[in-house]
C-alpha cells in the first residue's frame, strides 16, 4: 500500500492504537522497575496480553488505514518478543547457553523498547509503520 492510498480510520480507532502502545509501555515500565525482565514483563504481563487481544479484535476495523500498519507492528512486536523469550528459555536450560540466553533477553528487551517507542512516535505523527 502506498502513502496516498490510505483511507481515514474509523472515529476512536486512533485512540485505541494509542491505548495499545500505552499498555505495551506499561509492561515495559513494569519490567524496568521490578524483578522481571523487560521482555518477560512485555510477553507475560497482563497489560501486553490485553493489548494484543485488542489488536486482534480491532484490526479488521483498521484495514486500509494507516492504523492497519500499526496494529500489524504491535502484533508482530508481541509475537517476536515471545519467540525471543522461548529461544532464550531453551538456551537457559543448558549450562553453556546461559550467557547467550542472558544476552538475548537483554537484546530482546532493548528491541522491544525500540519497537514500542518507534511505533508510538510514528502514530503520533500519523505515519504508517513499514516492517
Amino acid at each position: 500500500m502506498t502513502d496516498g492510498a490510505f483511507h481515514e480510520p474509523p472515529p476512536g480507532l486512533t485512540g485505541v492504537a494509542h491505548a495499545v502502545y500505552a499498555l505495551h509501555a506499561l509492561s515495559i515500565l513494569i519490567g524496568v522497575t521490578s524483578a522481571a525482565t523487560v521482555v518477560g514483563a512485555f510477553v507475560f504481563g497482563l497489560p501486553s496480553i490485553v493489548a494484543v487481544i485488542v489488536n486482534y479484535v480491532k484490526r479488521a476495523e483498521a484495514r486500509g488505514s494507516v492504523l492497519e500498519s500499526h496494529f500489524r507492528w504491535q502484533i508482530r512486536t508481541f509475537w517476536f518478543a515471545a519467540l525471543w523469550c522461548l529461544i532464550a528459555g531453551m538456551l537457559f536450560v543448558t549450562l553453556v547457553g546461559i550467557p547467550l540466553a542472558l544476552a538475548l533477553i537483554v537484546a530482546a528487551g532493548l528491541w522491544t523498547i525500540y519497537r514500542v517507542v518507534r511505533g508510538w512516535l510514528a502514530l503520533r505523527d500519523r505515519r504508517p509503520m513499514y516492517v
